[in-house]
């Protein structure tokens, strides 16, 4: 099988590589990166191939052939939006995934759907108020214009997915490659990070697990535990997962 991945070198893409080169029921990974992938580098891996990519808004015949016989893709390319303008942030979390959604499309057939899996966010609406933050608007319109293509193509199985507490403490394996956290981030992921993990887990992601089920996820798995409730939202036929909804999809609070 065949699937597709960005944001690689980043919290959570670390983590769905890492998952993926792991599951030998993957015959290639095409990692799509403005740079090179040092993870990528030092496995060596050849099921592995990093396609340089500058411009997220375009997809071109000659990359989407590289792309060929792909089922899936997981979308954990994204950034804070304390890190970037408005415009910016707009550009990468909503801009870049549709754009990719739309080149993807042509790569699915009847025999085999596309699996796109959008890395949302704990705190994203579908219903934004004036006082939403600008994150939980932005993905919430790209996850409304998932659901909307997903309904204009019927071989697109577009889905959501919605992390909260990211954290990769018990995931060796990405600790070398994982980016550098902002000073904020130092001071707090020790304050933080004891009591989600024992106390609150239901706001608890573990990168190795959820990097796993994501990478499940784009390989067209649990398609039929999808169904309105709780902890996941429809829009249509686009399965939008709170984080409660991958744990207890992934056996987390089992253990």
């Amino acid at each position: 099988m065949h699937v597709i991945l960005t944001g690689a070198t980043g919290l959570v893409g670390s983590g769905v590589l890492d998952a993926m080169i792991k599951m030998k029921e993957i015959t290639k990974i095409s990692v799509l990166s403005r740079r090179p992938v040092k993870m990528a580098e030092d496995v060596k891996d050849p099921r592995v191939n990093v396609i340089i990519h500058r411009d997220f808004k375009t997809y071109d015949s000659e990359l989407l052939s590289q792309l060929k016989g792909a089922s899936g893709c997981v979308w954990a390319l994204g950034i804070s939006q304390t890190q970037v303008g408005k415009e910016e942030y707009v550009t990468i979390t909503k801009d870049y995934p549709l754009a990719a959604s739309k080149a993807f499309q042509t790569l699915a057939t009847e025999q085999e759907p596309f699996n796109f899996v959008y890395v949302s966010g704990a705190g994203v609406t579908t219903e934004p108020s004036r006082f939403t933050a600008i994150f939980a608007r932005i993905k919430g319109e790209t996850e409304m214009a998932l659901a909307e293509m997903r309904k204009a193509n019927p071989v697109f199985h577009a889905s959501s997915i919605r992390p909260a507490f990211v954290d990769a403490a018990h995931h060796e394996a990405i600790k070398p490659y994982v980016p550098t956290p902002n000073l904020v981030h130092k001071i707090l992921l020790p304050v933080l990070g004891p009591p989600i993990r024992l106390g609150l887990r239901g706001a608890w992601s573990p990168t190795e697990e959820l990097g796993h089920f994501m990478a499940e996820m784009a390989m067209g798995r649990y398609k039929a535990q999808f169904t309105q409730g709780k902890d996941i939202q429809m829009i249509g036929e686009l399965p939008i997962l709170e984080n409660s909804a991958f744990r207890r999809l992934a056996g987390l609070d089992r253990k």
